[in-house]
């Protein structure tokens, strides 16, 4: 993130510009000499996900409970010192860094695949050094800060530059994260997040003008540097000769230094004794070998340029690409597009406003074993359910063919490279006397529209039919049905034994505390497991999406998965079920759990068996895929059939809902098996329409 090394670079050959201080401390000063203010920090969130996740278990699907406590003590901690924290997220990707986040992610994906091979091989979670963070984090962070009464903010252009605008304008006592952007950016003091010692509130503060000294430039110069050096904006291979140039030319390069402290060094003294000489009297493009590359070049250092602020390097600032997506949107109804971008601002929805700004959208990698042939990515077991969302969504905006627009998708799951998204056809949804309107769902106060708001969410799993059934639960228990039989229902491979083990383990977290749970001791780790926990989370956020597009029939609070699922208790529960346990030792004797259990597992087979899904039970015991299997299903062969599904998602006649129970499966992009889709439509008693609780 920013600007590569530089990080090291001032640790090692620029100490000065570290310094330890004291928030407290700082605080109180600011207090003094601003009385009345309250002193505000920024906060970086996306940069302090890994740090705040310190729950010993991660590989399980992610101890939620545990880590809402922890972001409880650490709001604690400020407050107690009398600051106030401000939290942003991103909320888009922009398109001048796609390259950057396609790497990332195609990065990420060797790297969960080396985690499940230690699983297999060790039937352990592995060391901190491996560490992945949990499925989800991000998006269940903003809503955990929320509930904890958190100024909590979703950016609708990329995070680093509204978090320094913010820490300018508001004249924050700083910027908390871990991002050398905001060494860069000419703003309030950068403290750093992985150097904070919570109890004292000691950490490191960067100065940007003791780096300038050091390096003999001005704090205007910063954002040439970096664009020079490389960053997420201008690729790093783009001005490689240049640096070589500078490199090879600057005399006080010192052997015991490392190359890229040399580069930044030549590259700053060129700045400051060839540069400068020739700043103001030819454009940059005269001095420099930007070549075809200018228009990226300028524009990344325009992007370091906040509000109200010059560079002396550029003439004429040039046009930046736009980020208020209401220019060419894919909505009608501006009303409509404004209460969602003031929703999506606030992190009160999840997703809504990309799709009906843009039309574009990503989610990025899920801990899932790409070797495993019997369980699909997440991307693609849910893709049904965000087509009937994109239909709701969308369908007042519908062209003189009467077809929604497409949406573009970048979802990370193995075989899929991210050369370019994938186009999907939003499907419409299944419900007798039509499908609401977004200004009914959204705007009407009258009570029986709360109805059709519950009514839409379930039709988008199609479970409108078991509405009764379903309104009599509490809202977490119908939320929990309403993913458990969407999964079921498209994943043939599930059994009776998953699903004992999913409803246990929602059951007995209920009156367990974070401390209960992070003292539960596994013997072992089921990698299966592992990769069913991310599926569900994921299902989480599916659930969070249909409740934001169907009018909020639901409190957001409630499909958190803090309420809902557990890592540890999960894998639990699975390894007891798996070996046979008895239902009353898998619900730990409480009676209660177990009438609840037997009704909501009745429930869910009924449903089931409705969409001729019929739960067959498989115990599994501990078994692990075998060497010989998951050579079966290499890498070569997933991408060979990497073609089948795109012409699948084009066809609004063809998507993976429940149908009746097949043991053939056809070959996802991913190599896995989901259910055939040859059966005759005229066997169907509907088409099933998925379902995203938001």
């Amino acid at each position: 993130m920013g600007v590569r090394g530089l990080h090291g670079f001032v640790g090692n050959a620029c100490p000065n510009t570290c310094t330890v201080v004291n928030l407290k401390e700082m605080a109180e000063k600011y207090q003094i000499h601003q009385p009345g203010s309250t002193p505000i920090i920024v906060v970086d969130a996306m940069c302090c996900l890994r740090h705040w996740y310190t729950p010993e278990s991660w590989v399980c699907g992610g101890q939620w409970l545990e880590y809402l406590s922890v972001l409880q003590d650490f709001i604690k901690a400020f407050t107690t010192a009398g600051i106030k924290l401000v939290f942003f997220f991103d909320g888009v990707v922009e398109q001048k860094k796609r390259h950057e986040w396609v790497k990332r992610r195609l990065r990420n994906n060797k790297e969960i695949s080396t985690i499940f091979q230690f699983i297999k091989a060790r039937r352990r979670q592995p060391g901190r050094d491996m560490f992945f963070i949990p499925s989800g984090l991000a998006t269940f962070t903003r809503f955990a800060l929320k509930s904890l009464g958190q100024e909590t903010v979703c950016s609708l252009q990329e995070a680093d530059y509204e978090v320094a605008s913010y820490g300018l304008q508001n004249n924050c006592l700083g910027i908390l994260g871990e991002d050398t952007d905001y060494l860069i950016y000419n703003t309030c003091p950068y403290f750093s997040i992985n150097k904070l010692c919570l109890d004292s509130l000691v950490t490191v503060m960067f100065s940007r003008e003791n780096l300038c000294q050091s390096l003999g430039l001005s704090v205007t110069d910063l954002p040439l540097l970096a664009c020079l050096l490389g960053n997420d904006t201008v690729p790093e291979g783009m001005l490689e000769s240049f640096r070589q140039k500078c490199l090879s030319g600057y005399s006080s390069a010192k052997q015991n230094n490392d190359r890229r402290t040399n580069t930044i060094l030549a590259v700053a003294d060129y700045i400051s004794r060839v540069l400068r000489l020739q700043q103001g009297m030819k454009d940059l493009e005269e001095i420099l070998p930007l070549g075809q590359n200018k228009t990226v070049f300028y524009r990344g250092v325009a992007s370091y340029l906040l509000p109200g602020q010059q560079s002396p390097w550029l003439l004429q600032i040039p046009s930046l690409e736009t980020s208020d997506k209401e220019e060419a949107t894919m909505c009608s109804d501006s009303e409509i597009l404004q209460i969602a971008k003031e929703q999506h601002v606030q992190a009160e929805n999840y997703l809504v406003y990309n799709i009906l700004s843009s039309g574009e959208i990503e989610c990025s990698n899920t801990l899932e074993d790409e070797l495993d042939p019997e369980l699909p990515g997440q991307a693609l077991v849910f893709r049904p359910v965000r087509q009937h969302i994109y239909s709701l969504l969308l369908e007042d905006s519908k062209d003189a063919c009467r077809s929604c627009p497409i949406i573009k998708e970048w979802f990370v799951y193995f075989g899929n490279q991210l050369k370019q998204p994938e186009l999907v056809q939003p499907i419409k949804l299944d419900i007798p006397g039509g499908t609401p309107s977004l200004r009914t769902l959204w705007l009407s106060k009258e009570a029986e529209v709360q109805v059709q708001r519950f009514n839409t969410f379930l039709a988008c799993f199609h479970l409108w039919n078991e509405r009764e059934e379903l309104q009599v639960l509490e809202n977490s228990l119908t939320a929990l049905c309403c993913l458990l039989i969407y999964l079921l229902c498209q994943v043939d491979t599930l059994s009776l034994e998953d699903l004992n083990a999913f409803i246990a383990q929602t059951l007995c977290l209920q009156g367990k505390s974070a401390a209960h749970l992070s003292g539960l001791q596994l013997t072992h780790v089921d990698s299966r497991a592992v990769h069913l926990g991310s599926l569900f989370v994921r299902g989480l956020t599916n659930l969070i999406l249909a409740n934001s597009a169907c009018g909020f029939p639901f409190r957001m609070d409630d499909l958190m998965a803090w309420k809902m699922f557990d890592g540890k208790l999960f894998q639990q529960k699975y390894q007891q079920s798996h070996r046979g346990c008895s239902v009353e030792e898998l619900l730990e004797g409480n009676k209660y759990w177990l009438t609840e259990f037997q009704k909501l597992k009745s429930l869910i087979c009924k449903a089931c068996m409705k969409n001729n899904r019929a739960l067959q039970s498989r115990q599994r015991g501990n078994e692990f895929i075998r060497e010989s299997e998951s050579r079966r299903w290499d890498s070569n062969f997933q991408r060979s059939h990497q073609p089948r599904f795109s012409s699948l998602c084009h066809n609004p006649n063809q998507w993976r809902g429940p149908r009746p129970y097949s043991t053939r499966f056809e070959t996802d992009p991913s190599g896995r098996g989901y259910r055939s889709e040859d059966q005759s439509q005229k066997k169907r008693r509907f088409q099933y329409t998925p379902r995203w609780p938001r």
